[in-house]
């Protein structure tokens, strides 16, 4: 995405990826962009805005904490905003992506500081950030820290003190226990009414 007179503009190279990725033809893309940028002129999503979508889509669950987790992912190349492209690319790998595509995402969820590991620390974070939702569908849930270290027991295979990518994804695709439930838990942000 770019920019023109100050504007955001679509360049052909997003259309042309987003029709190729989404099923959905150019004029299509050309459309939807043009109501992103009714609902957000300047062609960013801002944390705030993303507040007000995550309280619509999540009104009368705990997910305030969840909230800038949740944009992480959005914000692929970490500006502190979302653009067109970046919404509709998680958008569209987040609902019709490959299993290995979702995870990797949803792994931005738990790599906090980005340097592409995850630590006891940044899991215990997100966990106690998303444990009013993990708790709504299991009251008898262990305590967030238990669940925290439990997942990245499961996680951390080679016990360095930090998960990677790949070890992510094979405890995640592996069906561990705390594992799948944290990713789905994040995964039915996506999907609940």
């Amino acid at each position: 995405m770019g920019s023109r007179n100050g504007k955001p503009v679509l360049r052909d190279e997003d259309i042309a990826t987003l029709s190729s990725s989404s099923g959905l033809n150019e004029e299509e893309v050309k459309s939807s962009f043009k109501d992103f940028v009714e609902k957000h002129p300047d062609g960013k999503i801002k944390p705030k805005d993303f507040h007000q979508m995550m309280s619509k889509a999540l009104p009368s669950k705990d997910a305030t904490k969840m909230e800038k987790n949740v944009f992480r992912l959005y914000d692929t190349n970490n500006d502190g905003s979302i653009d067109f492209t970046e919404f509709m690319t998680t958008f569209l790998i987040m609902a019709d992506g490959e299993p290995e595509e979702v995870l990797t995402k949803i792994f931005r969820v738990f790599d906090v500081n980005g340097d592409g590991s995850i630590t006891l620390n940044e899991m215990t974070k997100v966990t106690t950030d998303m444990y009013g939702l993990l708790k709504s569908k299991d009251a008898n849930l262990a305590a967030k820290d238990m669940v925290a270290k439990a997942a990245f027991a499961e996680m951390d295979k080679n016990h360095d003190g930090k998960v990677t990518l790949d070890e992510f994804i094979a405890a995640c695709l592996g069906q561990e226990e705390l594992s799948k439930m944290l990713t789905l838990k994040i995964i039915d942000i996506f999907v609940e009414n």
